[in-house]
């Protein structure tokens, strides 16, 4: 049996290494970040053009019409450049209707979200840190919705809302129609600003109405929480990457730190505790498309052992840095962030270690 990745899936992310390190260079990152907005027109352009906005896409809507994985492995290596932009948000929107879609609505939504015409997003979570389908209040009558969602990533510039409803179904709102409004959250990452976003009489198709619905709506969110894991461990792969580099230029009593046994120490820490979870993303979303039975817990424990690692490594490179790496100044902070906001977004570790041993029977 062949655990590694196919040569397709490697060549897929050393071309987005490519495309981030040369459109999105820390100079960029910096400017955008201290901007605040997390876009960048140029740059979603450009991930458009390679077809990254529709990799999940079926090939007869203009996707690549890959599987979940070939979409984590790009997402790891955004993340491990801190990539800004409304990726998670969009390729989530794509995932919703690909799963609980008509043919009628696929072939409304999906072409313009495959090209990038059209920008998605997902409105799921609710004022009070309501994040699972069972848990959502928002009501969907006679084709409207009226109601509020919070945390929705780029809630506030996104065309296309695929929303969560009362009873666990999905539904998508288009902003052009009316009926929506968003304001800017205080949120954590400016590489993936969110926003609180009210619906009032919004005109909302909903996906699949019955219990199909419901299922896609399981489903989505394991894929966010696949997503999201696939995300912190490139971040916990770029912190590691900042910090090997800082210790061989840092000098301190004349030689580079890098030959000081602690920080040996704290180097080979943050690398022995990341790597041994790539599998756990790797499985999670294999077994998402694959192992039907599987997926949700594996899901569920992939997000909650990766992001708390990825954070472990913020804090242990914050410490490398020194007293420089707790300031605005220094880049390490631009993934400390972005490690917070996937450590929360969608629920936090407790809650998916609590998600865990219930799908386990204990």
């Amino acid at each position: 049996m062949d655990f590694a990745l196919t040569e397709e899936q490697e060549l897929l992310q050393e071309t987005v290494r490519s495309f981030v390190a040369g459109e999105c260079p820390p100079q960029k990152l910096r400017e955008i970040f201290d901007a605040g907005g997390g876009d960048d027109a140029a740059l979603w352009a450009g991930i458009a053009e390679l077809g990254l906005s529709g990799l999940i896409v079926p090939e007869e809507f203009g996707g690549a019409g890959l599987e979940l994985l070939d979409l984590a492995l790009a997402v790891e290596v955004m993340g491990s450049a801190c990539l800004p932009g409304p990726f998670l948000g969009h390729s989530l929107a794509c995932l919703a209707i690909v799963l609980g879609g008509s043919a009628a609505q696929k072939a409304r939504w999906l072409p313009g979200l495959a090209d990038g015409s059209c920008v998605g997003t997902v409105a799921l979570g609710e004022p009070g840190d309501r994040w699972q389908p069972e848990s959502w209040t928002l009501d969907e009558s006679r084709d409207t919705v009226t109601g509020e969602k919070a945390y929705v990533p780029f809630g506030e510039r996104a065309d296309l809302l695929v929303v969560g409803l009362a009873g666990g179904g999905l539904g998508v709102v288009e902003r052009a129609s009316g009926g929506v409004s968003a304001s800017d959250q205080d949120g954590i990452d400016r590489s993936r600003p969110i926003a609180r976003v009210e619906f009032d009489g919004a005109p909302c198709e909903v996906l699949c109405a019955g219990p199909p619905g419901v299922a896609a709506a399981s489903r989505l969110y394991d894929a966010g929480l696949v997503i999201l894991a696939a995300d912190s461990f490139g971040v916990g792969v770029g912190l590691l990457d900042q910090c090997v580099e800082y210790a061989k230029t840092r000098q301190q009593f004349g030689f580079p730190i890098a030959q000081f046994q602690a920080i040996k120490h704290q180097l080979a820490r943050i690398g022995t505790d990341l790597e041994p979870t790539r599998g756990l993303y790797w499985y999670a979303a294999h077994a998402f498309d694959h192992i039907a039975g599987e997926a949700r817990h594996s899901a569920a424990l992939a997000k909650a052992h990766i992001t708390d690692r990825a954070m472990a490594a913020a804090r242990e490179a914050v410490e490398i840095h020194g007293g420089l790496g707790f300031t605005w100044e220094c880049d390490v902070q631009m993934w400390f962030k972005r490690a917070m906001f996937n450590r929360a977004f969608l629920g936090t570790p407790d809650v998916q270690r609590e998600r865990c041993a219930a799908l386990a029977g204990w």
